[in-house]
C-alpha cells in the first residue's frame, strides 16, 4: 500500500521576480537517453483547450525536426475529470487507442508500432491534487495508473496544472502535490504551473488564462506546450519556429519562461541547447 505523504508547502518568490523552487526536490528529472516518439495524454479540458495542447507539442517538434522523427501524440480527455474517471488499462488495448491518425493533408494513416505509447501524460483534475476532499484520491490513482503505464512499457509522467488566475496561492499547493507524487512513483513531473507563476511575474502584460480565470488562452495553452515539450524532450524550445498563431515576440518569452522553468525546477543551467 502506498504511503500519502503529507504535503509541505514551502515555496517563496526571489528578489528577481523569479518563480520560487519547492522545498520537496522532484527525483526524476529526464524520461531517459532517448527521446519519446509517440506519447498518450490523459486528462480534461485543459489539455483539449486551444484546439489541443497535446498538437501544440507535436508542432514544436515538427518545426524542430521537420524530417522526422515527429512526436505522435493521442488524447483522452473527460471534460472536468479527475484521474479515478478513467479507465487507463483500456487505453492500452491492442488495435485501440493511437491506431490510425490523421496526416497534415486529412489522410488517414495506420500507424505501426511496437508499443502503443511511449510515455502517458497524466493530469488530475484542477483542484483535485489539493482539495481536502479529493487529494487521497489523487495520490491513489497517480499510483494505480503509473503502474499500469509502467507494465505496459510506456514511462509515467505527471502533468502539474496551474493556479486560478484569481488563487495564485493554489501555485505552491499543486507544485508539493504532483512533486510528491511524481517521486514516489518515481515519474517525471512537467512543471507548467510553475511556468504559469514566472509568466505573470516577468509578463503580467499577457493573459495565460480564459474568461473563467481557470482554463487557458492560447498563450496559456503555448506556454504549457513548451515546458511539455522542454520536458519530454529535454531540449530547449527557445528559438522554434511554431508559434500557434502567437506574434514572433510573445511567442518567443514564453518560450524563453518555459525553458527556464523546467530548468530550475530539475536543478540543471539554463542554457538552451
Amino acid at each position: 500500500m502506498r504511503i500519502l505523504l503529507g504535503l509541505i508547502v514551502a515555496w517563496a518568490v526571489v528578489a528577481n521576480g523569479d518563480a520560487a523552487h519547492a522545498q520537496t526536490k522532484p527525483a526524476i528529472t529526464t524520461l531517459g537517453p532517448e527521446r519519446p516518439q509517440s506519447a498518450l495524454f490523459i486528462g480534461n479540458s485543459f489539455f483539449f483547450y486551444n484546439n489541443d495542447l497535446p498538437e501544440f507539442v507535436s508542432a514544436l517538434q515538427r518545426s524542430v525536426a521537420p524530417e522526422g522523427p515527429f512526436l505522435r501524440t493521442t488524447l483522452v480527455a473527460i471534460s472536468g475529470s479527475g484521474l479515478d474517471w478513467h479507465d487507463v488499462a483500456s487505453y492500452f488495448r491492442p488495435n485501440g487507442i493511437g491506431k490510425y491518425s490523421f496526416d497534415g493533408q486529412n489522410h488517414v494513416t495506420f500507424n505501426t508500432f511496437d508499443r502503443p505509447f511511449d510515455v502517458a501524460v497524466m493530469m488530475d483534475c484542477s483542484q483535485c491534487p489539493i482539495h481536502p476532499d479529493l487529494k487521497a484520491a489523487f495520490f491513489e490513482y497517480a499510483g494505480k495508473d503509473a503502474d499500469i503505464v509502467r507494465a505496459k512499457g510506456a514511462h509515467p509522467a505527471f502533468f502539474m496544472s496551474w493556479a486560478y488566475e484569481d488563487r495564485p496561492e493554489m501555485t505552491d499547493q499543486l507544485a508539493e502535490a504532483y512533486t510528491i507524487a511524481g517521486n514516489q512513483n518515481r515519474a517525471l513531473v512537467i512543471p507548467a504551473g510553475l511556468a504559469f507563476a514566472r509568466a505573470r511575474l516577468q509578463r503580467p502584460d499577457l493573459n495565460l488564462y480564459a474568461p473563467d480565470r481557470r482554463h487557458p488562452s492560447l498563450a496559456g495553452t503555448y506556454l504549457a506546450a513548451c515546458a511539455t515539450f522542454a520536458a519530454l524532450m529535454d531540449r530547449s524550445p527557445v528559438g522554434m519556429s511554431f508559434h500557434a498563431g502567437l506574434n514572433a515576440e510573445t511567442a518567443e518569452a514564453l518560450q524563453r519562461i518555459a525553458w527556464e522553468t523546467t530548468q530550475d525546477y530539475y536543478g540543471r543551467n539554463k542554457s538552451p541547447r
